[in-house]
């Protein structure tokens, strides 16, 4: 007769109260709380403090007394044609033509180094050398090779005939020249993501349109470059926010924005001679909230770019 054997049930755990349960459920949020909070000070406050400023007539010190006017200050702000307005200019065109070369170059340079050949180590060492240096050595260090009178700019010039170029002093030279050094250190890290997304790129593509008999410029413009394009979106992206909020290279090459004739006074540079130059806390807080608003809408943008990229 066969015998039934029945196992015997384990003693039932005591029941875990619920706010055990909680947080368990929601650890990883827990675990992350006091970072994220401290983070979220960190940018909510500074931007709620210059919002609050921008609705005041804060200046002279800053434990001076200031009175709520209210929109006043961005009114104000608006109809300056003589500065503002030139400065979000300036702020554009230098944007705008920097990341245009250093897209180029960049995407030059990184077509150049994707193939093997001798010496590509020390090469690439050699390309990425601007972005060991800080932007404000750089500047200081371009502000003496174009220092009109020991610059070795003008000495080279001068081997050629040309005479002395007010580089950094010119109405018409200055951004020009300050563009060109954005250009010359920050090229290499657009080269850096340009060469990481075209390692990452399949062969095959490229040997198949070679055996369709595809010349060079084909295989780019209709192999890589579409292949290539949401690398191309983040590396434009990132730079173009970067290049948009440049400051160090524009003060450290020209002190505080410019001369008799403002020539390098972008959005950054304008707003902090408000502050510091002139103690006009309120109408700098409004710069710095408009500049903020411009960065959003071009985040915005490029952002809303990349996702039509990626489709």
């Amino acid at each position: 007769m066969a015998t039934i054997t029945t196992t015997k049930a384990p003693p039932s755990a005591p029941d875990t109260p619920g706010w055990v349960r909680w947080v368990n459920d929601h650890r990883k949020w827990l675990f992350a709380a006091p970072a994220m909070t401290f983070v979220a000070a960190l940018l909510v406050f500074p931007l709620a403090w210059t919002g609050y400023l921008s609705l005041t007539d804060a200046e002279g010190s800053v434990r001076a007394e200031s009175e709520f006017v209210g929109v006043q200050n961005y009114l104000d702000v608006f109809s300056d044609t003589a500065r503002f307005w030139p400065a979000v200019g300036r702020t554009v065109t230098f944007t705008v033509v920097a990341l245009l070369f250093e897209v180029v170059l960049g995407m030059a340079i990184a077509l150049l180094l994707w193939r093997p050949f001798k010496g590509q180590r020390w090469v690439r060492v050699a390309i990425l050398m601007p972005l060991v240096a800080t932007p404000v050595a750089v500047g200081m260090m371009w502000r003496l090779i174009f220092d009109p009178n020991i610059g070795m700019a003008n000495q080279i010039l001068g081997w050629v005939g040309i005479g002395p170029q007010p580089w950094l002093a010119g109405q018409h030279t200055a951004l020009p020249t300050t563009i060109f050094i954005d250009v010359w250190q920050w090229t290499p890290m657009v080269t850096l993501i340009l060469l990481a997304g075209l390692t990452s790129l399949s062969d095959e593509p490229q040997e198949a349109a070679r055996i369709d008999g595809a010349t060079t410029w084909q295989r780019f413009r209709h192999v890589t470059l579409p292949l290539l394009m949401p690398t191309l979106t983040v590396a434009i992206l990132l730079r173009g926010i970067d290049a948009l909020k440049t400051f160090d290279i524009l003060y450290a090459t020209k002190g505080r924005g410019g001369g008799s004739f403002h020539e390098v006074e972008t959005l950054n540079v304008y707003a902090y001679g408000l502050s510091f130059d002139y103690n006009e806390y309120g109408v700098s807080s409004t710069v710095l909230i408009l500049f903020f608003l411009i960065i959003i809408g071009a985040m915005w943008a490029l952002t809303a770019r990349r996702k039509e990229a990626k489709r």
